[in-house]
């Protein structure tokens, strides 16, 4: 399985890297990939983590609409203007992007949650009020 799957708790060290998860280095491996394109959420105060692969069936979707239209324009400004391509070094880290990181408002801890087929990186406390309101919103469709 390729998915990326739970919810891993990561320290930043004094330099700015993260260690990625192993279970999601092996995710990774999985889709024959070590990259990763980091950006941040445009709903949510976290930052998406994909796949290369993922990205680029993202990016061709953009093939599809009119190149001169807005709707493309707004698209790929949400799809590649605050987009990060990093690759983690052999031990896993990765040094994470200051304007990411203040747009999650990470400090020294974060959380890296699976998603599968991507995951997302959030300050603890505010994931836990993300999975609060997750965890209602679900109880109601129930």
């Amino acid at each position: 399985m390729s998915a990326f799957l739970g919810t891993h708790a990561v320290k930043l060290d004094r330099k700015g890297r993260l260690s990625v998860p192993s279970a999601f280095r092996a995710a990774l491996s999985r889709l024959g990939t070590e990259d990763l394109v980091l950006r941040p959420s445009r709903r949510l105060p976290c930052i998406e983590a994909l796949p290369q692969p993922a990205f680029d069936a993202q990016a061709r979707a953009l093939d599809a609409l009119d190149p001169f239209s807005e709707e493309r324009e707004d698209l790929a400004s949400a799809l590649y203007a605050d987009a990060f391509p990093l690759r983690p070094d052999a031990e896993g880290r990765m040094t994470l992007p200051d304007t990411l990181g203040k747009h999650a408002g990470l400090d020294d801890s974060l959380l890296c949650v699976g998603l599968g087929t991507h995951f997302q990186m959030w300050e603890p406390n505010a994931w836990a009020e993300r999975a609060a309101t997750l965890r209602n919103r679900s109880r109601g469709a129930a």
